[in-house]
């Protein structure tokens, strides 16, 4: 009897120490992880939890503040950072819009899968594990961002879901399989041009 009030504190030490070791494996991942790919599913659900919208695709990064988001289903979209502007590209629409990174990136999911500054951007939290994944929460430091949280989680030191809650309160959940860390990039995939004809809105 009197060895369980020391089990249990076993076991919420053991349980802290997982949570903190998600902060210190997304601290690793944004240091050490230098490119990497993978295929997505993304799931955004509405406020109110009713409506749910699926999207899937590839997504390939390499530091700093280049990624390709390709979209292939239900629609094809492209979002391409290039290091410099972010382009997207509806392609049903033959239309791109740009924006220089500074402008489009700042304390955004993007910036923080891809880009090279965490702790001047983000405050960190670890969470309760779930769905057998370790979780850490980043939350904006400034406040009058497009999002409100970030929930990364990790199943071990791989990358394996995002979760974004917006400054409305929609969630957009990403889950990532086939996940290379490391693995070349070619350069080539960072490079947008716009297709003949399209029209380009630069902001």
């Amino acid at each position: 009897m009197t060895l369980r009030p020391w089990i249990a504190l076993m076991l919420a030490a053991a349980a802290s120490l997982a949570q903190a070791d998600a902060v210190d494996t997304l601290r690793e991942f944004v240091r050490d992880v230098k490119s990497g790919q993978a295929s997505f599913t993304q799931t955004v659900v509405s406020t109110d939890g009713a409506r749910k919208k699926t999207s899937s695709g590839q997504f390939e990064f390499a530091r700093p503040n280049r990624f390709r988001f390709t979209y292939t289903k239900p629609f094809e979209q492209l979002i391409v950072a290039d290091g410099q502007k972010v382009w997207i590209f509806d392609t049903d629409l033959n239309q791109a819009s740009s924006r220089a990174i500074g402008q489009a990136l700042g304390a955004t999911p993007a910036a923080l899968l891809a880009g090279g500054s965490l702790d001047a951007e983000f405050a960190l939290a670890p969470l309760p594990a779930r769905d057998g994944l370790d979780w850490a929460l980043a939350t904006p430091k400034a406040k009058d961002g497009p999002f409100q949280s970030m929930r990364v989680g990790f199943r071990g030191k791989e990358l394996a879901a995002v979760e974004i809650t917006d400054s409305f309160g929609q969630v957009s959940r990403l889950q990532f399989t086939q996940y290379q860390a490391n693995t070349p990039v070619v350069a080539e995939r960072f490079r947008f041009v716009p297709p003949f004809g399209a029209d380009v809105i630069e902001q």
